[in-house]
């Protein structure tokens, strides 16, 4: 059975960062921040930055003060939910590459706001996402060109390639077999 995570396990990392970054942890910087009464991001980001708090720590902070997006806050299951409400047609296509995406080994899956990442024991090796009238699987193969059912990725940079799936059985042995292939290339 694969590992399902949400943005609980990045805001864990990104205390992490800051306490690396300041040696102070969350609760005393949200006390320096309420001391400062800084009233907007902008102001905020600028008074971390000359205290050298940068990137994600800098991010964590400014969540901390003003709230976070709906999507840091939801379970990997709500934010998968979310990414099929519209369509429920695609989300039998979205459990079927799941399953195939099991078969090839240690599997992590990483849900987002609008994508769901498959993560082979070194890295990303493919993308998940729902359009309109299909689901794209991408696939994070270096050594292919587009043709047959590969196509040029839309999804991401590092999606290379994809495939549009519309239906559950179109995840046949092809489909199958270049999720093997992406898998080996990527762990």
């Amino acid at each position: 059975m694969p590992t399902i995570r949400d943005w609980q396990r990045n805001r864990e990392m990104w205390v992490r960062v800051l306490a690396k970054q300041t040696n102070e942890g969350v609760d005393t910087w949200n006390e320096r921040i309420r001391e400062a009464s800084i009233e907007d991001e902008s102001g905020l980001r600028s008074w971390l930055s000359t205290r050298g708090v940068t990137g994600y720590a800098q991010s964590l902070l400014v969540m901390e003060r003003f709230g976070y997006p709906d999507f840091l806050l939801a379970t990997a299951d709500e934010l998968i939910e979310k990414q099929y409400a519209d369509r429920p047609q695609l989300r039998p296509v979205y459990d079927a590459i799941i399953a195939a995406a099991a078969r090839c080994g240690e599997l992590v899956i990483q849900a987002r706001k609008t994508y769901v990442s498959l993560v082979a024991p070194r890295r990303t090796f493919a993308r998940v996402q729902p359009a309109k009238q299909r689901v794209d699987l991408g696939l994070r193969l270096e050594s292919c060109k587009a043709g047959g059912r590969l196509e040029p990725s839309r999804i991401h940079h590092t999606m290379r390639l994809q495939i549009a799936l519309t239906k559950p059985d179109e995840v046949d042995a092809e489909v199958q077999n270049w999720l093997e292939r992406t898998y080996l290339e990527n762990s």
